[in-house]
């Protein structure tokens, strides 16, 4: 039995989000998943596919660098994600 807790049947509420950004960016997920290894984070395409699809969890040193990335604040990606699940 399972006992992962999923919200609307996804592991993290904040893919789609990443998505977005990564796309607004005019970023490939290879080119994403480089940019996180600059930081120290070993975040392959697949696993950027994971997330993205909400098949995994995502860590807080991997939100932490997405927003560095994207040139936006944490809260800000999570506002986003808030905005999509209020309606």
């Amino acid at each position: 039995m399972n006992n992962t807790i999923k919200y609307n049947d996804k592991l993290n509420a904040i893919g789609n989000v990443i998505k977005e950004y990564r796309i607004k960016n005019h970023l490939t997920q290879k080119e994403l998943s480089e940019k996180m290894q600059l930081f120290g984070i070993d975040l392959n395409k697949n696993s950027l596919q994971k997330i993205e699809r909400g098949d995994r969890v995502i860590k807080e040193y991997e939100l932490a660098a997405f927003s560095i990335i994207f040139k936006i604040s944490s809260d800000e990606l999570l506002s986003e994600c808030i905005k999509k699940y209020k309606n």
